[in-house]
């Protein structure tokens, strides 16, 4: 199981933004740093996990704007992105669009191969593991923590916090429109983390 990028949090390392000034049903995709060359193009941080959906991106909105953008070009230069927006063609044009996430409806995200899922869509996910009786509450997924290898769910638990591995034989089942994680874990695994 992997945690994918697309989401109004920023790529894995990057500091995250003092706050989120859109609603649910956005995501971001990328945020301009400054602009890039004469001709009112943009170099953007990437916050997707799928940087090639830029060529394909007829529009985008940018934060703090309501009507949406068209995307001229995009190309990737040293892991950013160089966006050019239709009606931007200076520098002065380029420069109001620094600080701001490029955004997309929520349902334009890319889709997941299976056992794969957004990390916006697992936090605050219920962490429950199945008993005799049904259903013990573990904790609730604060985040996703990327390991190179399996990734781990930060779960706030009663007394403090665990990490669980998002690995199938341990998350059971997923289910995102429940906001519930049922897990198998093995015996010491909830009491071993800080």
């Amino acid at each position: 199981m992997r945690a994918a990028n697309c989401r109004p949090e920023p790529r894995w390392g990057a500091a995250a933004p003092a706050s989120r000034a859109w609603p649910e049903e956005w995501v971001a995709i990328a945020r301009v740093m400054r602009p890039w060359g004469r001709r009112g193009e943009v170099l953007a941080d990437l916050l997707t996990d799928f940087p090639t959906r830029f060529k394909s991106q007829a529009r985008v909105f940018l934060e703090g704007v309501r009507a949406p953008v068209r995307v001229e070009s995009a190309w990737l230069h040293q892991g950013r992105v160089v966006l050019k927006f239709s009606g931007t063609d200076s520098i002065s044009q380029a420069e109001q669009w620094r600080g701001r996430n490029v955004l997309i409806p929520r349902e334009e995200r890319m889709p997941l191969p299976p056992h794969c899922y957004y990390r916006s869509d697992l936090r605050g996910c219920r962490v429950v593991r199945e008993t005799g009786q049904g259903e013990e509450m573990v904790g609730t997924v604060e985040d996703i923590e990327p390991t190179g290898g399996v990734d781990l769910l930060r779960v706030k638990v009663k007394g403090g916090r665990t990490l669980i591995p998002l690995a199938e034989d341990i998350c059971l089942r997923i289910d995102i429109g429940a906001k519930k994680v049922v897990i198998d874990p093995p015996e010491g695994l909830l009491e071993s983390n800080p």
